[in-house]
């Protein structure tokens, strides 16, 4: 991702050119005609959403004020889930093809948007831009807010980062990154496989094959039950902390693992058929909600924490990149997990979760009201491992 934003330039152009990538893609996915187009356009799609998924938040972080700067990042992930939510709402309604021609539409008025948003000032910073930094400042804060304590800040901070050594992708596994590296690679790992996105892509065929006539009732209880539950837990993210929100979460999903695994055991079994669709429409819905609570979001938040300055770009692409391998990795095994035991599926994504469980509390650290400073100390001391 680092290099896809080097390449095209700053972190507007490359939102520019992943949008543009993904209207090739839903183009792709409208005008299908055979299983490769299909994948083509899954392939640019997917392609978007993965540079969109670190340079958003890191943009979002860029340009926010101080005092809002946290609350502006979680809203990253609630529009995430509000996305997802409205997205399985209408596809209940409309055909695929009506879905994909839909998905045009963000990108599209995002493309139009950013041609009136100003670029991050302290990418212009860095650049040596001065004139262009201080007038996108100034556009950001308010024609009468005062930005100069907050620009001094600024050329500090880059004065800072220019004094740093470069870091390269080996640098991630010295001796003084490779805690932030296990941190996030390692919280990208259980969130995926835990297996949302295995039990988001195949929810109506999940539905059908616990007993419902058809999958829309849960695919459109699911859509509304994320987007309360992912609110809660951005509002809870800087009152309760980061570890008391992910293990509470975490506890959500093996009691919605289980409760699937337990439920899919008994269909196979013939043991109460009349009440095993309840059961599992029951724990699916536990399993939306405490992912949604925390682990869907948490994780990124962290991301954006642990990483040092000079290495925070390569750092955060490689986790991002671990989070899609694994998502990929789940997405193409939950079907043929499935075909072999429903109730075994279930069974090992509670496993993990309850591995996720020992990793929260022995590894990762509470970055709640901490500097970045202390927050990386803590981790070059290794205090944080408990």
């Amino acid at each position: 991702m680092t290099q896809i934003c080097l390449c095209v330039g700053t972190w507007e152009q490359a939102m520019r050119a992943s949008a543009l990538v993904s209207v090739v893609g839903w183009l792709a996915i409208y005008f299908a005609q055979s299983a490769s187009s299909l994948d083509f356009g899954r392939f640019c799609t997917g392609l978007g959403v993965g540079v969109f998924s670190y340079v958003v938040p890191v943009f979002i972080a860029e340009i926010a004020p101080k005092a809002l700067r946290g609350g502006l990042t979680a809203l990253n992930p609630l529009m995430i889930g509000t996305g997802l939510s409205v997205t399985y709402i209408v596809g209940t309604v409309v055909s695929w093809r009506m879905l994909a021609m839909a998905g045009l539409a963000p990108c599209i008025i995002l493309i139009a948007g950013l041609f009136f948003i100003p670029e991050s000032p302290r990418w212009l910073a860095k650049v040596g831009r001065q004139k262009e930094f201080e007038i996108a400042l100034q556009r950001l804060r308010g024609r009468d807010a005062d930005v100069s304590l907050e620009a001094a800040e600024i050329k500090d901070f880059i004065e800072t980062i220019d004094k740093l050594p470069k870091a390269g992708i080996q640098d991630l596994f010295s001796r003084s990154y490779i805690g932030p590296v296990i941190i996030g690679a390692g919280l990208m790992v259980f969130q995926q496989f835990a297996g949302i996105n295995g039990i988001l892509f195949y929810a109506s065929e999940t539905f059908v094959s616990a007993g419902f006539d058809s999958g829309n009732l849960g695919t459109i209880l699911m859509a509304c039950i994320q987007l309360p539950l992912t609110t809660l837990g951005a509002l809870l993210m800087d009152r309760s902390g980061r570890k008391p929100l992910l293990l509470v979460s975490t506890s959500g999903l093996i009691v919605g693992t289980l409760m699937s695994a337990v439920s899919f055991y008994l269909k196979v079994h013939g043991i109460l058929p009349e009440q095993v669709p309840i059961i599992t429409l029951t724990s699916i819905l536990v399993y939306i909600a405490s992912y949604s609570l925390g682990m869907g979001s948490v994780p990124w938040v962290i991301m954006s924490e642990i990483f040092p300055i000079n290495i925070k770009g390569i750092g955060g692409s490689f986790v991002t990149l671990v989070n899609w391998l694994a998502s990929l990795t789940v997405s193409f095994a939950f079907n043929f997990l499935m075909s072999w035991s429903a109730s075994g599926t279930f069974f090992f994504f509670a496993f993990v979760c309850a591995m996720a469980i020992l990793f929260i509390v022995k590894i990762v650290p509470e970055t709640k009201g901490k500097t970045l400073e202390e927050i990386q100390a803590s981790i070059n001391c290794g205090t944080w491992v408990a």
